[in-house]
């Protein structure tokens, strides 16, 4: 538990044994609410561990007196339906999410042909089409995954206690909390003890590509300008003092982006070789979402801060 200024946080944190270590989300009384921000995965493990959490600090269920996401991604927002079931309130989201969280058909569709283009060209050939099919793919927006009940968007200014933070690049509609008075950030996925945060390729509501590296540097900027003794992430452990692991964050992504930088100068120019030289063949087409996400994400990190450039031949980009 962390208490400061009458503001109390009691953590969730349920490990899981894949690279995230664990799944966290939270709950925060303040005055007279009790906030859940983020809502894990939708497993009993999960459900479980909140039950535990409120009945060990004296609440139950219909305590809570809304959610707020950080994010639109699936282990950000697992029991929400199931709360919604049987204790209905408000549920808080970056405007752009809700299309997404509510599996809108015409997003939906728009969000196929978005990366079926993308794909191809990136030179991906047949494997991006069928990554595009794939029912398992991030890509596609399951039905069974979509959020029930009103999704209500979040105030800009001071919400509830916090400031809003926009902190987009691992999604679009990522948002974070900042406590100024506690110097508390609950930041979503933005920043990791253990290792990087993915900066996914995403398209915007309006089906615009997102620059997710770009937008990933300038949100880790955000954050080192506050004044911050605890970040509680969505993922590992709660990291205090946060100022040193930014920095090494900010110094990865130019690092990173040096590599592909080499490897563009050794004349592998079209995406997907790109990606098979960073990743290998057989990651390249295990992780293909993650891994064609970074090589993009990094290509237009490049190509905007000038220093390589493409030309389309036969329909699919060439960098150099």
């Amino acid at each position: 538990m962390f208490n400061e200024n009458n503001i109390e946080v009691f953590p969730v944190i349920v490990p899981t044994s894949n690279e995230l270590k664990s799944f966290n989300f939270y709950l925060v009384k303040h005055n007279h609410s009790l906030t859940l921000i983020d809502a894990g995965v939708n497993t009993a493990k999960c459900w479980d561990a909140l039950q535990k959490t409120l009945k060990g600090h004296g609440f139950t269920l219909t305590d809570i007196t809304e959610v707020l996401l950080t994010h639109h991604h699936t282990d950000h927002i697992g029991l929400i339906n199931r709360i919604l079931s049987v204790h209905s309130i408000p549920v808080y989201a970056h405007p752009n999410a809700t299309l997404i969280l509510k599996r809108d058909r015409e997003y939906r569709k728009m969000r196929r042909a978005f990366f079926k283009k993308l794909y191809a060209e990136m030179g991906c050939g047949e494997i991006g089409e069928r990554q595009v099919a794939s029912t398992h793919n991030p890509i596609n927006l399951n039905e069974d995954k979509k959020t029930n009940g009103e999704i209500r968007e979040m105030a800009t200014g001071p919400f509830l206690g916090f400031s809003l933070l926009e902190i987009p690049g691992h999604a679009p509609d990522q948002v974070g909390f900042y406590q100024k008075e506690c110097k508390w950030v609950f930041s979503g996925d933005l920043l990791i003890e253990h290792m990087p945060s993915n900066a996914f390729i995403e398209p915007d509501y309006e089906g615009i590509r997102t620059n997710s590296v770009i937008q990933q540097k300038q949100s880790l900027e955000k954050c080192l300008s506050l004044d911050v003794d605890y970040v509680f992430p969505g993922h590992g452990i709660i990291i205090e003092n946060p100022r040193d692991l930014i920095k090494i964050r900010l110094k990865e992504i130019d690092e990173k982006a040096d590599k592909y930088l080499r490897i563009i100068k050794s004349k592998r120019s079209i995406p997907s070789e790109i990606a098979k030289v960073r990743f290998g063949k057989q990651r390249y087409e295990q992780q293909f979402f993650n891994v064609m996400s970074e090589v993009i994400g990094y290509l237009d990190y490049l190509e905007l801060n000038g220093e390589i450039s493409k030309e389309k031949k036969g329909g699919i980009w060439q960098y150099y």
